[in-house]
């Protein structure tokens, strides 16, 4: 796809959107039950997982972060809060997603500078959550693993 930039007579080009096949015929009704939400919610997240890379690179890293917090036995609080951390990214890369959708629906394919502004500042809002969440397990899962290395090395 190939966008254009009104200040200016320059082309860019911006690789297609990785539409799966979905069935979206009934997306404009409201849920009937509580169980049809939760059908629709998870395939957002399955949506995400298939076509969004950077979610499921948040999905590996974050598996990883509990698994060795599981095995360091790190205490309940503190894997309770790596789980959170890395909730909040994936949340954010959903968040992300959404927005990005919607965006590209609004100014379908021409070059918007306030479209670019919000994608940009969305993608920031990920970033900014999975330094954070990096920041989080290095405080929480370092000290355990050093105390494990440390014997080995000295």
């Amino acid at each position: 796809m190939t966008l254009y930039s009104e200040k200016s007579e320059t082309a860019v080009s911006v690789p297609e959107a990785n539409l799966s096949p979905v069935n979206r015929s009934l997306s404009w009704k409201v849920a009937t039950n509580l169980l049809v939400s939760f059908r629709y919610a998870w395939q957002g997240v399955a949506y995400a997982f298939r076509t969004q890379r950077n979610f499921r690179i948040h999905v590996v890293v974050g598996s990883f972060a509990v698994g060795l917090a599981i095995a360091l036995s790190l205490a309940p609080v503190e894997l309770a809060v790596i789980i959170l951390t890395c909730g909040i990214v994936l949340t954010m890369e959903l968040i992300n997603t959404a927005l990005e959708s919607v965006v590209d629906l609004t100014v379908e394919q021409t070059y918007h500078e306030l479209a670019k502004i919000a994608k940009d500042c969305a993608a920031a809002a990920v970033l900014i959550s999975a330094l954070i969440s990096v920041s989080v397990a290095a405080c929480l899962l370092l000290p355990p693993l050093w105390q494990i290395l440390q014997p080995q090395f000295f």
